[in-house]
């Protein structure tokens, strides 16, 4: 029974500082929260929490805070995610589902976010090795040059230029007929009909088959086509982020004991921050604390992310947002908003 009590007393110390940002007391707990026991046992639980290093004092004759690890044992033990309003629910995804492209999708998405938290939000562009195809275009370019636009299916559109290769170009040396747009055209059909439902690492083969099946006069053209769309969709290149509400960080809320320079230099070094993200990709919401963060810049911030994109069947998301506050966050809140703008954006994502 002490142990549950002690739990319940932890709850109401993070609730509270979360609340007030103060130091939290025995006498405030005995007040505000109905733990059923007298002050002196209060302080006994209180004690026996510092003991275990879940609460500190800041200084001395003040209340306590909680720690890194009492704000993770209220995630993990004690945190009820509170469920979003019906008008919240529908205004994320009207408000999704309202955004023109990929670039505005992801953009409002971090704005939601931001907005929902009142803390920074981080939004990472669907990664291109686990997207697939969702159509190719073949454009010509003059001379010698082919525009390949790759649009996978998470609606993300790369462009790359191709040089034709020399067996594809006329008895001059220049692009010939090879280049005209019935012949591109039924070579942007076949491989398009041939990738449809087709996974990155089927499409080798996949293009393969395609390419035995042409005329002798378009197997290069069509073999350094299919290798620049599988070249393409298998970079490693993840550098792109969203990045919303870095204005928040600048509330009085928002407070950091070590200032606000160590975060604002860990949120510009992208690739780091990505990095952060990729590891925290799993099935769920997953929630990184203090120091449990390997950014030395975030060792006083909580980042809350979850992974979207894996449509409605499930399977592995495509790419991760979150959310990132100091540790005294309204965990609560901000799982119920990360999961919510997740499951949304997978929703509205093209398929």
């Amino acid at each position: 029974m002490s142990e549950e009590r002690r739990l319940e007393v932890l709850r109401a110390i993070v609730e509270d500082y979360v609340s007030t940002r103060e130091p939290v007391g025995s006498r405030v707990l005995t007040e505000r929260h109905r733990l059923g026991v007298s002050p002196a046992t209060i302080r006994n639980d209180m004690a026996a929490l510092e003991e275990a290093g879940l609460i500190a004092q800041p200084h001395t004759s003040a209340g306590r805070i909680p720690t890194d690890k009492g704000y993770r044992l209220f995630v993990d033990r004690l945190a009820e995610v509170r469920p979003l309003s019906v008008p919240q629910k529908r205004a994320i995804e009207t408000f999704l589902s309202e955004a023109v492209d990929l670039d505005d999708v992801l953009t409002r998405a971090g704005r939601l976010i931001a907005q929902l938290t009142g803390q920074v939000a981080v939004v990472q562009y669907p990664s291109l090795r686990r997207s697939g195809l969702r159509h190719l275009e073949l454009v010509p370019v003059g001379g010698e040059r082919l525009l390949v636009v790759v649009i996978t299916d998470t609606g993300r559109v790369e462009q790359r230029y191709l040089e034709v290769p020399s067996a594809a170009a006329g008895p001059d040396g220049t692009a010939g007929t090879v280049l005209d747009d019935g012949t591109l055209g039924e070579l942007r059909a076949r491989l398009n009909a041939a990738a449809a439902g087709k996974g990155l690492t089927d499409l080798p083969v996949t293009f393969a088959r395609v390419v035995e099946s042409l005329d002798p006069t378009l197997v290069d053209l069509a073999t350094a086509v299919a290798e620049t769309v599988v070249e393409t969709l298998g970079e490693e290149n993840e550098e792109r982020i969203v990045l919303a509400g870095t204005a928040n960080l600048a509330r009085a809320s928002m407070r950091f004991e070590q200032g606000l320079s160590p975060v604002l230099e860990a949120l510009e070094e992208q690739v780091v921050l990505l990095g952060l993200l990729t590891e925290m990709a799993v099935d769920g919401v997953a929630v990184r604390i203090g120091h449990e963060n390997r950014l030395e810049g975030l060792a006083q911030a909580s980042v809350v992310t979850s992974g979207y994109g894996s449509g409605d069947e499930g399977g592995d998301p495509v790419a991760i947002l979150g959310s990132i506050g100091p540790t005294r966050m309204d965990y609560p809140g901000t799982i119920a908003s990360v999961r919510a703008v997740a499951r949304y954006l997978s929703r509205v994502l093209p398929h």
